[in-house]
């Protein structure tokens, strides 16, 4: 039984080795757009490498007030519609939605009655 455990699992690992050797999805960024990627992401960091500590504190800071406004929109814009339009809409939507079928004879009353609706008796 061990041993027919520890095949399954061989099989398993070499099965998954090929099927990720096999990979050949592309990708949508041509080699020029990858280059630019890189030498924006280089000048970056040297950038930032050439900035004093008091400059890097700044930038962190502008960085974390920005942040900060943008969560503070997304607070007040959480619910486009605060008087709840669209729930309500929703509720009286789902009401005609069937009720759940709590015992057997219920559930099979229920689909003869479909059953008569869908075939035209």
């Amino acid at each position: 039984m061990k041993l027919f455990a520890a095949a399954v699992a061989v099989l398993f690992v070499f099965g998954s080795v090929g099927a990720f050797a096999d990979d050949k999805t592309t990708s949508n960024v041509t080699p020029e757009e990858q280059a630019k990627m890189k030498a924006d992401k280089d000048a970056a960091k040297a950038k930032k490498a050439k900035m004093t500590p008091e400059e890097k504190q700044a930038a962190k800071k502008t960085k974390h007030q920005t942040k900060q406004k943008e969560m503070k929109q997304i607070e007040t814009a959480g619910n486009p519609q605060p008087d709840g339009k669209d729930i309500s809409k929703s509720a009286a939507a789902t009401k005609s939605d069937p009720k759940a079928l709590q015992d057997n004879k219920a559930r099979q009353d229920a689909l003869k009655q479909q059953s008569k609706q869908s075939s035209g008796q």
